[in-house]
């Protein structure tokens, strides 16, 4: 049985029952309800021109998320709230203080991404009803990182930012929302059939498990980071779609067997501050800041990202050194193995028909443990990786014990480097022992030449980056990784 499209937008329950099941987000307000300050600019979630906020109901809480619509297809709105720049027009016609801010500043140039900024600014205006501190720097920036301005404006919007809390307050009627959000909330699953294709949302693992049985060959959508490109870039027909983010058992996250293990619908903010939080680790917290925009790891799923299985994905060399193990699910029951062992070839996964990633599990930090990750592209913030290495040893009196090297962007899948970790285990580590590791490097190896990175820089790099973790994890005068990092400097002037 088919059902309509039910979400919450300009201050009522809108329904769509004619649309494409990937139809996304920003064509259906653009096309469909004429509301044309949301902007395409990229269509693959990269520069924020198309930013919106999502309302929904997180065990009862509402949550609200600032969102790229050129990726999000429709049928994922269902029982959520959608806020796009018009709605900032207050009833009396007047401006928004994040709007008023951005005039006030000289904020907009050009003007065709100032929508996007402005929804980011209105999900930071809303988080900054609930904190008793004025906005830092930091917030802002991390906040901001997914909306890219042509005009290289960002100070006066960064100002804007300071400026829309200093204004007079606009209040935000979390309650009503709520309580229009409650109506909308589906007991069982979700279909929505149109032209041949369905949209399928179920509410339970078991009713995922015998969905995906019944229909081994259709598209599992989580995120929608990478698959909505499919649609967008690629203008592939995705068939069925299973959508697995209202599958409750699957955005558990805690403790199983001695493991973290993280459901494969917690998203990647949550998944990566969880990590964070229990090896404490800066080289990963830097990673998590630039493995993405916010708007990206807000509805990425780390789940979905090691199912993807890219050989320059930025999550499974560290998952790979860790030990982690991902937990599958099909009609044959529930199995888990390494992750490592996970990767075949070039795409190509360790699974039987019917299967899903159910799970990822990250052992606890062990005693003695060095565990560094690190990024090398060629911007700072939101690019892909030429090279992502993770390394993780176990220091016993100045002696390499259980040494794990992993690399992504140097094969057809990220892989451990078996030459390299023969080379340093047992031995002390001092630079010998390193240059030994470095030189094995180049025979764990042969990467490709290709827009990001020719094969020589990779190796060159991948050999750099073992030395720099050496400096960091050295017996003897160990650096911090403030003294290493590229903006060590900007960091102690302003400190």
């Amino acid at each position: 049985m088919s059902h309509p499209i039910r979400f919450y937008y300009q201050g009522r329950v809108q329904e769509v029952a004619s649309a494409s099941p990937t139809r996304t987000l920003l064509q259906h307000l653009r096309e469909d309800q004429h509301c044309t300050g949301t902007k395409e600019g990229c269509a693959e979630g990269d520069c924020g021109a198309c930013t919106v906020v999502i309302g929904s109901l997180v065990d009862g809480e509402l949550e609200m998320r600032n969102v790229n619509s050129c990726i999000q297809f429709l049928p994922t709105l269902d029982g959520k709230a959608v806020f796009s720049v018009e709605d900032l027009k207050q009833k009396d016609g007047g401006l928004h203080p994040v709007q008023e801010a951005l005039v006030e500043c000289h904020g907009s140039q050009c003007g065709f991404c100032t929508p996007g900024f402005a929804m980011s600014l209105w999900s930071l205006y809303l988080k900054q009803e609930s904190q008793a501190e004025p906005l830092c720097r930091k917030q802002i920036d991390e906040t901001l990182s997914g909306n890219l301005c042509r005009c290289t404006g960002y100070r006066p919007i960064i100002d804007a930012a300071h400026r829309m809390g200093e204004l007079p307050a606009v209040h935000f009627d979390r309650e009503a929302l709520v309580a229009a959000l409650r109506g909308l909330q589906r007991d069982t699953m979700f279909s929505y059939t149109h032209d041949g294709q369905t949209f399928h949302a179920p509410r339970t693992l078991a009713e995922l498990a015998e969905l995906r049985a019944a229909k081994p060959t259709a598209t599992i959508l989580a995120g929608s980071t990478d698959v909505g490109l499919w649609v967008t870039k690629q203008m592939r027909n995705l068939g069925d779609v299973i959508y697995v983010r209202q599958v409750q058992e699957l955005h558990q996250l805690g403790m199983v067997d001695g493991m973290l293990e993280i459901g494969a619908a917690v998203s990647l903010d949550d998944a990566y501050r969880s990590v964070g939080d229990l090896y404490k680790n800066a080289s990963l917290h830097e990673l998590w800041q630039r493995f993405a925009s916010q708007p990206i790891r807000s509805t990425g799923t780390l789940g979905g990202s090691v199912a993807n299985g890219s050989p320059i994905g930025d999550s499974a060399p560290w998952l790979i050194v860790l030990g982690a193990e991902i937990v599958l699910n099909g009609s044959q029951g529930r199995r888990s193995m390494l992750l490592q062992d996970f990767y075949l070839d070039y795409m190509k996964k360790n699974w039987q028909p019917g299967e899903f990633v159910e799970a990822v599990r990250v052992p606890l930090p062990q005693p003695k443990q060095q565990f560094r990750t690190y990024k090398l592209a060629k911007r700072y913030d939101q690019d892909i990786s030429a090279v992502a290495a993770a390394y993780c040893i176990t220091l016993e009196d100045g002696v390499v014990r259980n040494a794990q090297i992993a690399y992504g962007g140097m094969a057809a899948t990220s892989r451990r480097a078996p030459l390299a970790e023969a080379a340093i285990n047992g031995k002390p580590w001092n630079e010998d022992t390193l240059k030994a590791g470095m030189a094995a490097l180049a025979q764990d190896y042969t990467p490709l030449t290709d827009m990001r990175a020719t094969a020589s820089y990779r190796m060159k790099t991948a050999q750099n980056l073992l030395r720099r973790f050496w400096l960091e994890s050295r017996p003897d005068d160990a650096l911090p990784a403030t003294s290493i990092n590229a903006f060590a400097y900007k960091e102690r002037t302003a400190a």
